[in-house]
C-alpha cells in the first residue's frame, strides 16, 4: 500500500466556518479556497482513483493554522469542528482514509493539550499537527512544552507544517514579501528555524524519543548539512551578547553534536517532484525516518500531479523492497501504531 502521510482536506463544516470567520482570503487562505479536491469529496475520490485501490491518505487540515482566524475561542471551536469532521470521514471511508491528524488551537496552550487528548482518546487521531510558529511567535516555548510532553507520553507523532505570509518582508526596510518569496523560500526557512529552536531549546534532551514529522523533507537542513554540522559545531563564535558554549558543552557531555539532534527528526517526501532533493533528504535522515507524502492537492493539476511525481521518483530510486515498503507505509504505520489499533 501507498499511505500518503501528509496531504490536506477540509471537512465541509470546517470550510464553511473558516470562510465565515475570514470572508476575504489572502495568501494561503486565498489559495486553499480555489482547489476543488481540497473540500469536494467526490473530486478527491476521482484524484485518488487514478492511483488504484492500494493508495490511501492520512488526512490533515490545510493551512492556514486555526489560531490565525482570531481569538482563542474561535481557534478552539474551529479545531473541534475540524477534528470531528476528519474523524467522521475516517469512520465513513476507512479504506480511503485510514487515519487523521488532529488540529490544535495553539494560541491557547492549555486548550491545545485538552484538544489533543480528546482527539486521540475519543476520536482516534494518530497524532497532532502544529505549525512552525504561533501567530509569529515560536512554537516551542515554556507555554507549549506540556503539549510536547503529552505527545512524548502518547508516543505518537507531531506533524509540523510551515507557516508564513506575505506580511513577513524579505528585507528589513520593506513592509511585505514580494513574488511569493514568503512561500518559496520562507516556508523552508520557517521549518528549519522551528527545528533549530527545538534542538537548542533542549526538546530532545527532555524527550529523546519524541517523533516530529517535518514537512517537505526537513526543509533546508539536509541541503545545508555542512552548515548544520561543522558550522554549528562552532556555535557561539559569532555571537557577542550571549554565551552559547553552555549548549555545546551539554551536547558534548552526551557525546552528541548539533547535527546529531537534527537527525532525530522525521521527514516526508513532499518535495514537488524533485529527485535530487529526495536523494539528499533520504541520505541525511535515513530510510527509517522518511515517510511517503505528496502534499496533495497543492499542485498544477489540483490534486494528482504531486502524488504521481512522488511515486515516480520513489519507484526509480535504488531501494530494496524492504526500504520501499518502509517509506510507502511501514514507517508511518509504526510511528502511528496503526496496526495496534485494528
Amino acid at each position: 500500500m501507498k499511505l500518503d502521510a501528509f496531504n490536506h482536506f477540509f471537512p465541509r463544516k470546517y470550510f464553511d466556518k473558516m470562510n465565515a470567520l475570514m470572508p476575504v482570503g489572502k495568501d494561503m487562505n486565498k489559495r486553499v479556497r480555489n482547489i476543488p479536491s481540497i473540500v469536494d469529496l467526490d473530486a478527491r475520490f476521482r484524484v485518488m482513483d487514478k492511483f488504484g485501490p492500494d493508495y490511501a491518505q492520512i488526512l490533515t487540515i490545510p493551512s492556514p493554522p486555526v489560531e490565525s482566524f482570531g481569538t482563542a475561542k474561535k481557534a478552539r471551536d474551529l479545531a473541534r469542528i475540524g477534528n470531528d469532521g476528519l474523524a467522521e470521514l475516517v469512520a465513513k471511508h476507512p479504506d480511503r482514509f485510514p487515519a487523521f491528524v488532529a488540529s490544535l488551537p495553539m494560541n491557547d496552550p492549555q486548550a491545545a493539550v485538552a484538544e489533543a487528548k480528546r482527539a486521540i482518546d475519543e476520536l482516534g487521531a494518530v497524532g497532532v499537527q502544529i505549525f512552525t510558529n504561533i501567530n509569529g511567535r515560536p512554537v516551542y516555548t515554556k507555554d507549549t512544552a506540556p503539549l510536547f510532553a503529552l505527545m512524548a507520553k502518547y508516543d505518537l507523532p507531531i506533524w509540523m507544517h510551515p507557516c508564513r505570509g506575505a506580511d513577513v518582508a524579505d528585507y528589513k526596510g520593506e513592509k511585505k514579501s514580494h513574488y511569493e518569496i514568503w512561500w518559496t523560500f520562507g516556508w523552508p526557512y520557517e521549518t528549519s528555524t522551528a527545528m533549530a529552536h527545538m534542538v537548542f531549546g533542549g526538546l530532545f534532551d527532555k524527550h529523546p524519543d519524541i517523533k516530529i514529522i517535518t514537512h517537505h523533507m526537513g526543509a533546508m537542513i539536509p541541503y545545508f548539512e555542512g552548515r548544520v554540522g561543522p558550522g554549528w559545531d562552532q556555535l557561539g563564535t559569532r555571537t557577542s551578547d550571549e554565551d552559547y558554549s553552555v549548549i555545546l558543552k551539554k551536547m558534548k557531555r552526551k557525546g552528541m553534536r548539533p547535527i546529531d539532534y537534527f537527525r532525530k527528526f522525521y521527514a516526508d517526501t513532499a518535495v514537488f517532484g524533485a529527485l535530487e532533493a529526495t536523494k539528499c533528504g533520504l541520505k541525511f535522515f535515513g530510510v527509517d525516518k522518511v515517510v511517503f507524502a505528496s502534499d496533495s492537492p497543492f499542485d498544477p493539476e489540483k490534486g494528482s500531479a504531486f502524488i504521481r511525481w512522488t511515486i515516480e521518483i520513489l519507484d526509480q530510486m535504488d531501494l530494496s523492497p524492504f526500504e520501499r515498503h518502509a517509506i510507502y507505509e511501514g514507517n508511518i504505520r509504526r510511528l502511528c501504531k496503526m496496526d495496534d489499533r485494528k
